[in-house]
């Protein structure tokens, strides 16, 4: 088995409007490309979101990096965080709030669950 592995982009996409029971304001649609996956805990990727809100509760690490738009992440008890083109930040398990697109936005992912 190797231990090195491309991301070229030529995984399985999936396109479908956030649930309704988690929606805040809008009606985005999102994408996500999956480009990598091990043992259904790690994953790599792509994702895409037209501009809305949703509530979000983590159980993973998740590694963004944002490579267009904006988005604001607003947890339950603390200051909004605005991402545009260019930064990266990691969402820790436990993070619970609003995860808001500002502009269409697309990032590169890395998800790992313990």
């Amino acid at each position: 088995m190797t231990k090195l592995h491309a991301v070229r982009g030529e995984g399985a996409t999936e396109t479908a409007p956030i649930a309704a029971d988690r929606l805040v304001e809008g009606a985005p649609v999102a994408t996500t490309r999956l480009d990598y996956e091990r043992d259904c805990k790690s994953y790599a990727g792509e994702w895409s979101a037209d501009i809305g809100a949703w509530r979000v509760e983590y159980e993973e690490y998740e590694f963004c990096h944002v490579l267009e738009g904006m988005c604001e992440l607003v947890p339950d008890h603390g200051d909004a965080q605005r991402y545009k083109a260019g930064d990266s930040f990691v969402i820790e398990p436990g993070f619970k709030g609003i995860w808001r697109v500002l502009a269409p936005m697309k990032k590169r992912f890395f998800i790992r669950y313990d």
